[in-house]
């Protein structure tokens, strides 16, 4: 157990390499409740609109999903979370659990000034459980009565709910290991009981390990270290979270404009014997970067990284990182590195 956002939670349950096996050739399931639900009431698209850097116009059909950066005014980002649209009188966030209470604050302050009516409500009364993997969606039908008619249809990004015998279930078919799957909002006080139904149709649990390495494989960031407030997502490789076609003034949005992109997000794969990771200074032909994550990846059996890279190296060229006092050779590639189990670089 380590500490992760305030919360105690499980590096492994036993073995992280096989955890981490399990998300990409079968199903396992990750304890994710640290993730704060929020739910806002009112008139809540018009207040979204400002808040967010992507744009809910594109969110017509209620359990539609959007991922989305919770930018400051300077540019810099807070959060990154995903919204759904639920109904006209309410959306619903999800955000990360070590930025949860400054997300709120913010919310509220924004609301304040924007949409004084509109109710900004964490949902404490909720716990959530990510299942992934490419035998997830049929595990989760066994486990949870009467959520294959709900969700047989569901696409990626969408949500739907239905009511079960541990109460009333919220499967989102979104996720973080470049698996497909759900992530279950379920009530907090029947979540014990949700996963051992998942345990009985054979979902393996699996720890932050394994969640790492398989987010990384996949090319996603991690909040406070591969973007945080002191970084525009421009250089975070979320420029395509940032929706500028609409004359829609959103937070953030100015300061964008005006700052020169001078740096970008890039994969590594390490040519020689070593591990990558966070904080490594990367030599390049166009000046010094930086690591933001790194791991050896199981599935690739090599060492990955994502890097913060001068905006003019390109994909292919071969870098250098200091490794404990050794110059190691990695080629830039362009994540992700994994998806659906397929490797996608070499």
């Amino acid at each position: 157990m380590v500490d992760f956002g305030g919360y105690d939670m499980p590096l492994h349950y036993g073995s992280q390499i096989d955890e981490h096996h399990a998300v990409r050739n079968d199903a396992g399931m990750f304890d994710v409740s640290h993730m704060r639900v929020v739910d806002l009431h009112g008139e809540p698209r018009p207040f979204l609109s400002h808040a967010l850097a992507n744009d809910v116009a594109k969110l017509t059909v209620p359990g539609k999903a959007l991922y989305s950066c919770l930018l400051r005014d300077d540019g810099g980002v807070l959060d990154d979370l995903i919204v759904y649209f639920l109904r006209d009188d309410c959306f619903r966030l999800v955000v990360n659990a070590a930025t949860a209470d400054k997300d709120i604050a913010w919310l509220h302050a924004l609301a304040a000034k924007h949409a004084p009516g509109l109710r900004i409500a964490p949902r404490d009364d909720l716990a959530m459980i990510a299942v992934q993997g490419p035998h997830a969606r049929e595990k989760v039908w066994r486990a949870l009565p009467g959520s294959e008619t709900a969700t047989r249809e569901l696409k990626p990004f969408s949500a739907a709910s239905f009511t079960t015998p541990f109460g009333e279930v919220f499967a989102a078919r979104t996720g973080y290991t470049g698996e497909d799957g759900f992530e279950l909002i379920v009530p907090a006080r029947t979540v014990e009981a949700v996963w051992n139904a998942l345990r009985t149709t054979g979902v393996t649990p699996a720890g932050l390990g394994a969640r790492d390495t398989l987010r990384l494989e996949a090319g996603l960031n991690l909040y406070g270290q591969d973007m945080d407030e002191a970084v525009s997502p421009l250089e975070s490789g979320l420029a395509w979270t940032v929706d500028t076609k609409r004359e829609r003034d959103f937070v953030g949005r100015g300061a964008l404009a005006k700052q020169p992109v001078a740096r970008r997000l890039a994969g590594l794969v390490l040519q020689d014997a070593g591990v990558l990771r966070a904080h490594q200074v990367v030599h390049t032909s166009h000046g010094a970067g930086e690591i933001t994550s790194g791991t050896f990846s199981p599935t690739m059996k090599k060492s990955i990284a994502l890097a913060r890279l001068p905006k003019g190296v390109a994909d292919g060229e071969i870098v250098h990182v200091d490794v404990r006092g050794k110059s190691l050779a990695a080629r830039v590639v362009k994540p992700p590195f994994v998806r659906q189990g397929r490797i996608l670089v070499e």
